[in-house]
This record gives C-alpha cells, structure tokens and sequence, in this order.
C-alpha cells in the first residue's frame, strides 16, 4: 500500500486521539484502581478462590446438570463471586473499567458514525457483557455458555 499524505494524516490523529486516552481523567482511574486492587492481599485473594473454583465450573459445565457436582460447585461459584464483587478494591476496579469502556465506546461510535450511520459500533458495554443465556447446559442449546 502505498502512504498518502492523506493516510498519514489519520494516523498521527488516530495516535493522537490514543494519547489523548491515555492522559484522561478515566483512564487515570482506571490506573489508579487497577494498581490499588494489585496491591490489596485480601482482594487478591478472592481473586485467586474464585479462578480456582472457576476451573472446577468449567469442568462441569461440559457435563450440565448431569454432573453429580453440578449443584455444589455452582453454589460455590456464586459464594466466591459474590465475596469477590462485594470487596471495595475488586468493585471500584469494576467501575473503573466499565467508565473507561464506556469512554472507548463513545469514541468508537463517534468515529464510525462520521463515517457512515450504517457502521456498526461497540455500545453499552457490549464488550463486557456475555451471552446472557447461562442456561447451565454447556452449550448443548447453541449459546455461547
């Protein structure tokens, strides 16, 4: 491909709308509360219990209700998840997050709208959400459970 002045334009602005990212008041928080959560042992903590039952859900999710664990570990998943969301660190780290994904869903909206209204772009935090199925079947429905 061969490099426009036109081409080069768009990409020092597209670097320059990255800086401008980079030294928002949002990403800022989203920096200050990943290192604070970092530094927290107790919310590491959590986070580590609930990776580790996450694995245990994970292998029963390939059998459903079928597996003779299934009601014990999804109690426990929603126990280590629950502990885990309810610590401060863990929720303003949340929250942070998802001001931050909000902010690059406006920019890309923003950005594909300019160029066409038929362009589709990230909304609502449709990067952090699932499927919102959680039917439990591991998929044998065709979700993306």
């Amino acid at each position: 491909m061969i490099a426009t002045m036109e081409y080069v334009d768009i990409l020092d602005r597209s670097e320059e709308l990255g800086r401008m990212v980079l030294d928002s008041d949002v990403m800022e928080a989203y920096n200050q509360s990943q290192k604070e959560l970092n530094q927290d042992p107790k919310a590491q903590e959590l986070i580590q219990a609930f990776s580790d039952i996450k694995t245990h859900y994970e292998d029963v999710q390939r059998f459903g209700r079928y597996h003779p664990d299934y009601n014990s570990i999804m109690k426990e998943v929603r126990k280590a998840k629950r502990e885990m969301d309810m610590n401060d660190k863990v929720a303003s780290f949340k929250i942070a997050e998802r001001n931050l994904q909000q902010l690059l869903d406006e920019i890309s909206n923003y950005v594909a709208h300019s160029v066409s209204e038929q362009i589709k772009a990230p909304k609502d935090g449709a990067a952090l959400t699932d499927s919102g199925c959680g039917c439990g079947s591991g998929g044998g429905c065709g979700c993306a459970s």
